[in-house]
């Protein structure tokens, strides 16, 4: 494990009966040789004690913001900087609601806004409290952002009900997390450079062509590079997305400005990987001022973009470049097509259109190399990112 010796763990506690797991959990690790310091929520405090968590790590038990016995110098930055990794299980869904909107009213909050560490969340919950649109658009922004997600499993609660929401089994949390810290720096020292969104190319000062690409996928990338340890550089179309932690971000707007910026950031790249869903076409000639309705049809003339992927690799022949191919037909032939064309190194395609990849959440796809392939099938885009970048990085080892 490419952590300090030995490795050090802050597990989080919120409020829930699933809060009995977390003294296994916390067991577990201190057994496995790491250094444990429990991080309890009030309402946590109501279903097991601190004295518990403190007999099991030899640690006190922190939970108090305003601690003058540890605030005089600033303890709970000092605290957020300490762990290799922060595992909070369970996560309430209130607490989920919290790192979402990103507010700090306790210490667990406030150490989660401050840190840069992975994080990792094992949400328990009522069935129903799981299924709620609030609760799932919470989550789906907390894995935008690079938070790992652990579980929840099905089946009977303590409620009486059964569905989806119980806490994964401490066995699962431990396995999960100490297999993504395993594998989680072996892009140490790699700058990456991910491009995503889509393009605008304007026709007059309040008009552009675009497409349905929400730079998702692309944004999920870039979380899951960082968390194995890469320096990335996003170079962005306009997108509503937050910038994922610890990735340097770049807007552009239109195909000609991202190529302009690619070309710059890639000369001082090891790894070039294009989610980006650049428009083929612009107007050749940009209206001065609005255009204004007149007869029943209107004629506009496009020239062709530049090919971003092909000129970076004529640009950087040594570099590590992977396309992405969106396709409505022929995918594994145009996927193939484009890895030779573009002299590229990996090719990741994905079906769109009817509901798929664009304006979703989850996406799945197919990569082809050189000699070779597999597929990811469908999950949740962060999930998908993450198992992406685990093949890059290990075809990024292999590359003579």
């Amino acid at each position: 494990m490419n952590l300090s010796s030995p490795p050090k763990l802050l597990l989080g506690v919120t409020g829930g009966i699933a809060a009995y797991k977390a003294a296994e959990l916390a067991r577990m690790f201190v057994k496995a040789g790491w250094q444990v310091q429990v991080v309890m929520t009030a309402h946590a405090a109501e279903f097991v004690t601190p004295l518990t968590f403190q007999a099991l790590t030899g640690r006190e038990t922190r939970g108090a913001l305003f601690d003058s016995a540890h605030e005089a110098a600033m303890g709970h930055i000092e605290l957020a900087r300490w762990p290799d990794a922060i595992v909070i299980a369970p996560a309430s869904a209130n607490t989920l609601a919290k790192l979402a909107q990103g507010r700090a009213d306790d210490l667990l909050s406030t150490l989660c806004l401050a840190t840069d560490k992975p994080l990792f969340v094992a949400p328990a919950m009522n069935r129903l409290m799981w299924a709620n649109a609030a609760t799932q658009e919470n989550m789906a922004t907390l894995r935008r952002r690079g938070i790992t997600q652990l579980g929840p499993g099905s089946g009977a609660q303590a409620c009486g009900e059964v569905g989806e929401g119980r806490m994964w089994e401490p066995e699962q949390v431990f396995d999960a997390v100490c297999a993504a810290l395993d594998s989680a720096r072996d892009l140490d020292g790699v700058h990456a450079v991910v491009t995503a969104g889509p393009t605008r190319e304007p026709l007059d000062p309040v008009r552009f062509i675009t497409n349905r690409s929400s730079g998702k996928q692309g944004y999920a990338v870039a979380a899951a590079l960082v968390a194995r340890g890469a320096k990335v550089t996003l170079i962005s179309g306009p997108t509503n997305l937050p910038t994922p932690q610890g990735v340097l971000r770049i807007d552009v707007e239109s195909a000609e400005q991202m190529l302009g910026m690619s070309l710059a950031v890639a000369a001082e790249a090891q790894l070039f990987i294009g989610t980006a869903a650049v428009a083929d076409y612009r107007a050749s000639t940009i209206a001065p001022e609005k255009l204004k309705k007149s007869g029943e049809t209107m004629t506009v003339t496009f020239s062709k973009n530049p090919d971003i992927l092909a000129t970076v690799r004529d640009a950087q022949p040594r570099l590590f470049m992977v396309g992405f191919a969106a396709e409505t037909e022929n995918l594994a032939d145009n996927a193939r097509a484009k890895l030779a064309r573009k002299k590229l190194d990996l090719v990741a395609a994905n079906w769109v259109g009817e509901g798929k990849a664009f304006d979703t959440d989850d996406n799945a796809l197919q990569l082809f190399w050189d000699g070779g392939g597999t597929e990811i099938p469908r999950a949740a885009k962060a999930i998908v990112a993450e198992r992406l970048v685990a093949v890059i990085a290990e075809r990024y080892r292999l590359r003579p």
